[in-house]
């Protein structure tokens, strides 16, 4: 078993591989989460000949801490927050929707700029995997699983390299199938895990969506 993934190829193609028993699979619809979730998608979407989309989900971070999450927000005006976290750092309300307001403006620009003027993709009665880079608290994930619920996809698949143990117990409660290659008990961040673990650009989000669709 692999204990560090080189980049975020070799994870989509490592996730990929297990999830080979969704080959040939009708319908299939396989999601990247922006914009570090997208180039695993890609792999994962090209190895199970199925169609690519992206769900755009931002997460909620202390005002002070922004890479520490206090929830998520996805489309449809769906939100998760981590009550006992906030009641620990007794957070105020209007702190909390000051940054959902900030989140939700990027997650505005982010639909607009990968989506342009395509459509989003029919969820409702298809089978749907749902791709990430890896998962810390898991906010962001569970934020997309509510958002997705809505649209009633007939089996909802989530599949990540890297995450710690609690995190995937509690998104397999909520799932149809949880896939994680990695679950290390000594989690600090998820690029721990990567040799490479550079940024993933909105252009190069675009270009992949802009090269599954052909």
């Amino acid at each position: 078993m692999v204990q560090r993934f080189h980049d975020r190829k070799e994870a989509g193609q490592a996730l990929a591989e297990a999830l080979t028993h969704l080959r040939g699979t009708s319908d299939l619809l396989v999601l990247g989460l922006p914009r570090g979730g997208v180039p695993l998608a890609w792999e994962v979407a090209q190895a199970l000949d199925a169609e690519l989309d992206i769900l755009v989900v931002r997460k909620l971070g202390i005002p002070w801490q922004p890479e520490v999450a206090i929830g998520a927000i996805a489309g449809n005006g769906i939100r998760v927050l981590h009550e006992d976290r906030i009641q620990a750092l007794n957070l105020p309300a209007d702190a909390i929707e000051a940054v959902a307001r900030d989140e939700g403006k990027e997650l505005a620009r982010r639909e607009t700029a990968y989506r342009g003027d395509r459509p989003p993709v029919r969820m409702t009665g298809r089978p749907v995997v749902v791709v990430d880079d890896g998962l810390a608290t898991g906010a962001t994930m569970q934020a997309a699983i509510e958002a997705l619920r809505t649209q009633e996809p007939s089996r909802l698949i989530v599949a990540v390299p890297v995450a710690p143990p609690e995190t995937i117990d509690m998104l397999k409660t909520l799932t149809d199938e949880t896939i994680c290659l990695l679950t290390p008990e000594r989690f600090m961040a998820v690029g721990q895990w990567y040799e490479r673990f550079d940024q993933t650009s909105d252009e190069e989000v675009m270009r992949l969506l802009g090269t599954a669709s052909k």
